[in-house]
């Protein structure tokens, strides 16, 4: 029986040392962050995600092809989703962008193709799947396409 009481006091006291943390710490503004960009020049997140292609062109001193320039206003329009209306960044989608798997928008090939091949089963494994909330109604979103293009084909095909 003394070693039960002991044992009901070393819990309690247990219990009541684990501290709680509280996250303090504000994400950060994009008017805060500057990055390098070309000779001596440093641009704010919130200008970068603002400016047209010739600002950047002159700022960076390079000439951009076509395929760069759609590259440029892709970016920017994925970080213009990054940044809230308050001017704080979501620093996970940052993270995201950077590391070149940002699948929570966009168009999705493969499940547009799997929606398209596999029809219905391709959209229900879109929800078996699990994944982030966003990535997962990305994935959703582009089976049901791929699904509603083959249907489609198929009312056109019975109708003439």
């Amino acid at each position: 029986m003394k070693k039960i009481g002991i044992l009901l006091l070393a819990l309690v006291f247990g219990g009541l040392t684990f501290a709680s943390f509280v996250n303090t710490t504000t994400p950060p503004k994009a008017t805060e962050i500057f990055l390098p960009l070309g000779n001596n020049h440093t641009v704010s997140l919130k200008d970068l995600s603002q400016m047209k292609v010739k600002e950047y062109e002159l700022l960076s001193g390079k000439h951009l092809n076509i395929f760069q320039k759609i590259s440029f206003k892709l970016s920017q329009r994925k970080l213009r989703k990054a940044i809230s209306a308050d001017n704080t960044v979501n620093t996970q989608k940052i993270s995201n962008m950077m590391a070149g798997r940002d699948f929570t928008d966009g168009f999705n090939g493969g499940w547009f193709a799997l929606g398209i091949l596999t029809g219905l089963i391709g959209v229900l494994l879109s929800y078996i799947i699990p994944g982030a909330e966003e990535v997962r109604k990305n994935r959703q979103k582009w089976a049901w396409l791929g699904l509603g293009v083959v249907v489609a084909i198929v009312l056109l095909a019975l109708i003439l």
